[in-house]
């Protein structure tokens, strides 16, 4: 009997990068569907894990592309996903998130109308739109926040998340760093305030650089404020993480903020990234550590 195709469904808000998503699915060899109703999935897979027919027709990894345009049928999406895992298949729901006012800027840069703007209120189609995708973001494996991220950097998280074995009993751990005057990332499982530690902005010679830097990056490991902090959070970190694996979740994302998300937090989720490599699977990411130096 053959294998249950690899189903990856790809949803969110509309302009979080759900069509570009779609594309690197194509590029990592899946067969993808946009805006198809939930309700003629079951159908589709049946066709891709029929047997007798030549390897080539045979689909062993799909993705899905969901959003409001499928109007009243994604009512019905949350139960198809359900089906589909019952029926054996390994789905994986991503959902794309963004700020609210990158969506708008997207959208009035790319001129393109938004499904449920019909009156011209993209703050209230926004809002509208969050409301109507509730229980699939509740039930997505993984929330992405692109509000930082560039098309390389949406490749970059979607490659490594699809490449998982979900099965797999060990988490990822994702140590992202980020500026608070940009918001704090959306998909943060815990949130680590820096902002009262000493400030490389104010050294002149450090502010063009970043936390990657070694004179950054000693500049605030060394501080008394770092290595007293550092003190309270690696034990702290060390014991929560097993915590969260025990309970099943396979994706925790840990985030450090400082100001400008170009210093502080940098230096801090580097640092956390070594200590923490030892026992746990780490991913570091600085969502604003290349935006335009102050």
């Amino acid at each position: 009997m053959s294998e249950a195709p690899q189903v990856v469904v790809i949803t969110g808000l509309s302009g979080a990068g759900r069509t570009s998503a779609l594309r690197v699915l194509e590029d990592a060899g899946f067969f993808c569907v946009d805006n198809l109703p939930p309700g003629l999935a079951p159908a589709l897979l049946g066709l891709a894990s029929r047997e007798g027919e030549p390897e080539s027709a045979v689909m062993g990894k799909v993705g899905l592309g969901i959003d409001v345009r499928t109007g009243a049928f994604l009512s019905g999406a949350e139960e198809t996903i359900s089906e589909l895992e019952a029926s054996g298949h390994r789905v994986q729901v991503i959902f794309l998130d963004c700020a609210d006012d990158v969506l708008v800027r997207r959208f009035s840069e790319t001129r393109r109308p938004h499904a449920l703007a019909r009156t011209g209120d993209l703050h209230g189609a926004i809002a509208r739109e969050r409301e109507r995708l509730a229980g699939l973001r509740s039930r997505a494996d993984i929330v992405i926040d692109t509000t930082g991220f560039s098309v390389h950097d949406l490749r970059h998280h979607l490659i490594d998340y699809i490449g998982r074995d979900p099965r797999r009993p060990s988490m990822v751990v994702r140590l992202v760093s980020f500026g608070f005057k940009y918001g704090v990332p959306v998909h943060a499982d815990l949130v680590f305030d820096l902002r009262f530690l000493p400030n490389p902005h104010f050294v002149e010679a450090l502010r063009p650089k970043t936390g990657m830097d070694p004179d950054v990056s000693a500049y605030v490991m060394d501080a008394p404020e770092t290595q007293e902090l550092l003190r309270h959070l690696r034990p702290l970190l060390d014991y929560v993480l097993p915590q969260y694996a025990r309970e099943g979740k396979a994706y925790l994302t840990v985030a450090f903020g400082c100001t400008g998300g170009r210093h502080r937090s940098v230096a801090m989720a580097e640092e956390l990234g070594s200590h923490l490599r030892d026992g746990h699977e780490v991913v570091v990411a600085h969502r604003d550590a290349q935006r335009a130096a102050p």
